[in-house]
């Protein structure tokens, strides 16, 4: 078929083809690695909450998780021959970022203690928020477009935490999981703005980032009193730790960081919408949570949100 008949038989998505067809590809690559980090990230639940089940605390499996990444990581930077060098203004600002991503993977999993796992990643779904107030105290202002699509997305995924029976939580899980979406919302606007980690690459941002953040969690196990492998045992935990520490961490981190860069905080945060979305799939497929009404719908306006500020963006010239 012809352009022009397809234009003339499908006239939305033969616009929506055109505007994508215009994005660098430097924009391309740069919502391709934020859908990538919200799909990832929103894979927490599947592995975290069994361990959890089967008595391991949050500490030691948030240490196991970023160890593991490291060790990961690491070695793949040795097999390539890349430099681990940083400057120590940068080693700071790596440090700094280590902590605030340790902080809200702390939150969030401690978040799961007190309201359901689906419910407390979509809670966090409100940093896009954050990182868009955030913006405008730098004076960097979203467009009318972006402003549209975080809200659009936020009233999804508002119908999406929306179920047919009175929802039991505690408001301690509610304010753990705000403050994971604060760390988060942190974390991406320093990636950034800072003009010091510009020349750093993703993979070693990731690694001392990484590295940092186990190292708050083995200290805080060693104050905290706590045994190092409580509740690990067994080939399906260090499954489960695997697992975390490849998709939710390294890949998540990595592709939050690039996308970050290529298309800007405000962007990056709002394709984190397929974080809550995923969530809540994972509920439905591995945990027997039932898929409602409000679920399909929340994920239908989500995903317009997404296609709008993609299709609404400027091309680069």
């Amino acid at each position: 078929m012809s352009s022009v008949l397809y234009a003339q038989a499908y006239p939305a998505e033969f616009y929506i083809y055109t505007k994508m067809a215009k994005l660098s590809k430097e924009s391309v690559a740069g919502y391709a690695a934020g859908i990538t980090t919200g799909v990832t990230y929103g894979l927490n639940p599947l592995f975290a909450v069994p361990l959890m089940r089967d008595g391991a605390n949050v500490d030691t499996i948030l240490f196991f998780r970023y160890f593991i990444s490291v060790f990961i990581l690491g070695g793949w930077l040795l097999v390539r021959g890349l430099s681990f060098k940083v400057s120590s203004k940068q080693l700071l600002r790596l440090s700094i970022l280590g902590m605030l991503f340790a902080a809200s993977s702390f939150c969030l999993f401690e978040a799961y203690r007190y309201i359901p796992s689906g419910l407390a990643t979509t809670i966090v779904f409100l940093y896009p928020v954050l990182v868009a107030i955030i913006m405008v105290f730098m004076k960097v202002y979203p467009t009318w477009q972006v402003w549209l699509a975080i809200i659009m997305t936020f009233i999804g995924v508002i119908i999406l935490c929306r179920t047919d029976s009175p929802q039991t939580f505690q408001w301690s899980g509610v304010a753990l999981a705000v403050s994971s979406a604060l760390a988060y919302a942190m974390f991406i606007v320093i990636v950034n703005r800072s003009r010091r980690l510009r020349t750093v690459p993703n993979t070693l941002l990731t690694f001392y980032a990484l590295l940092a953040g186990s190292l708050c969690f083995f200290i805080h196990i060693l104050t905290a009193g706590h045994p190092l492998i409580q509740g690990i045992s067994g080939w399906t935990s260090w499954t489960n730790l695997v697992c975390l520490a490849i998709l939710p961490t390294i890949i998540s981190t990595a592709t939050l960081a690039a996308s970050t860069r290529l298309i800007g905080a405000t962007k990056a945060s709002v394709l984190g919408v397929f974080e809550p979305v995923t969530a809540i799939l994972v509920g439905a497929l591995a945990f027997g949570e039932s898929i409602t009404v409000n679920i399909i719908i929340g994920i239908a306006l989500t995903m317009a949100a997404i296609v709008f500020m993609i299709a609404s963006s400027k091309p680069a010239k």
